[in-house]
């Protein structure tokens, strides 16, 4: 099922194009990141598509236009986590039950999914910024909606932070949750994500799995005391794709099936003798890089 679709969504700030014909679709299940820099569109993108916005042009859809009011299907954190200081969490969750209209709500368990269940009765003035996160999460939550979107869930927090939303993350997806999230932090979209959309500019440069995103191609770190002598033999090769100078090494671009192993002993047949051999994967980072570089 098709939770999101976008067909041509567009949005202008004067002339200022924030958002330029965007095409998208998020289907049931996945969590799926929105990924870019600062600038790119990622949150208003969001804000359209939670009503918050008036888009300039196209349109979108949710769940395939199943519902009347699809809003009460979707849980949102857009901005930094507000609730009143002088209440624990879970006077806060009532709180934020009773303006979603919702009754009945087993706050214990948001709370322990959230990792929070031993502070509930903490002030949220006490909290640490982490924890202020996953209260907002736990917010989320609340009346079981289908859809949870998070704006730079992990931004601010510190690396055992970022470790601990990751998870919960990973534990709500787990659930059959479809997870929209929007992210400049490229690490955490290919630790959470399944799905991913690159921004830049307003503009989307590309959509996918995160797995059809990262190339197939075989990276090789390679380096020789006569450096030059290695770089000019390497371009003679068939199957290298691309060679790169880095400060350290040589970075080398083979297809998936070429044997990497066999490279040193190629090298040494012609009397280059190699001292460093890494044979590694692209990871969302380069590839991100490369997909924007190329779009200019």
């Amino acid at each position: 099922m098709k939770v999101l679709e976008t067909k041509g969504l567009s949005k202008n700030y004067g002339h200022i194009k924030a958002l330029q014909n965007l095409n998208l679709t998020i289907n049931q299940g996945e969590v799926f990141g929105i990924l870019g820099p600062n600038g790119s569109g990622k949150t208003t993108t969001l804000g359209i598509i939670l009503n918050i916005l008036k888009a300039s042009g196209g349109q979108y859809e949710w769940f395939e236009g199943q519902y009347k009011n699809p809003r009460l299907r979707i849980g949102a954190i857009l901005e930094t986590p507000n609730f009143l200081p002088y209440l624990n969490a879970e006077q806060n969750l009532r709180i934020v039950a009773r303006i979603k209209n919702i009754e009945s709500q087993n706050f214990d368990s948001y709370l322990d999914t959230v990792n929070l269940l031993h502070r509930k009765e903490s002030k949220f003035s006490t909290y640490s910024l982490g924890m202020k996160q996953r209260l907002a999460i736990a917010a989320t939550m609340i009346g079981e909606p289908d859809v949870l979107i998070f704006d730079e869930p992990t931004n601010g927090l510190d690396p055992e932070g970022i470790a601990e939303v990751r998870n919960i993350l990973n534990n709500i997806a787990a659930m059959n949750k479809t997870v929209i999230m929007a992210s400049h932090i490229l690490a955490e979209v290919e630790k959470i994500c399944s799905h991913v959309g690159i921004l830049k500019n307003g503009t989307l440069l590309a959509s996918g799995p995160v797995g059809s995103i990262l190339s197939d191609e075989q990276i090789i770190e390679i380096d020789a005391p006569g450096r030059a002598e290695l770089s000019n033999y390497l371009k003679t090769l068939p199957s290298v794709l691309k060679i790169i100078e880095r400060a350290e090494f040589i970075e080398v671009h083979v297809p998936q099936e070429f044997d990497s192993t066999q490279l040193s002993k190629l090298c040494a047949d012609s009397n280059i003798y190699i001292n460093h051999l890494v044979i590694r994967k692209a990871n969302l980072e380069e590839e991100f890089l490369a997909i924007t570089q190329n779009a200019g």
